[in-house]
């Protein structure tokens, strides 16, 4: 008897080829870690771009930079705790989700109305003169 694939051994060694590349990248579950895919020291935002009292929402970043007071700059991811869409504004010195309503504070990411029942995990910035950095 000849030893060939059989269609259960190529299943299986494709399986496991499959396993082991998602184990490389994300999280231990295999998917997306959620980070934000901006690199370390890359500038966000100039101060003068985020009102006193808002934020701006950087979409393509998923971060969103509020300043609650002068001077006083902060940043959240802007993926909605909820069901993961991204905030949509900063009004009212709040973040807003347009899918289902959430609304959280600028100046602490945490829950002013749900349906989301936990804060927006915040983001480590740096302010050196005009320019807001990630980490």
């Amino acid at each position: 008897m000849t030893m060939g694939s059989t269609r259960r051994t190529v299943l299986v060694t494709g399986a496991a080829v499959v396993l082991a590349g998602c184990s490389e990248y994300g999280d231990e579950n295999g998917g997306d870690d959620g980070g934000s895919p901006t690199a370390t020291g890359e500038e966000l935002a100039k101060t003068d771009d985020i009102p006193v009292g808002g934020g701006t929402v950087l979409k393509e970043r998923k971060i969103v930079v509020t300043q609650p007071e002068e001077g006083d700059f902060k940043a959240f991811s802007a993926v909605c705790t909820h069901q993961g869409c991204i905030v949509s504004d900063v009004s009212d010195e709040t973040i807003n989700c347009a899918c289902h309503a959430s609304r959280f504070a600028i100046a602490d990411g945490a829950v002013v109305s749900g349906p989301a029942t936990r804060p927006l995990p915040e983001e480590q910035i740096t302010v050196t003169g005009n320019s807001i950095r990630q980490g």
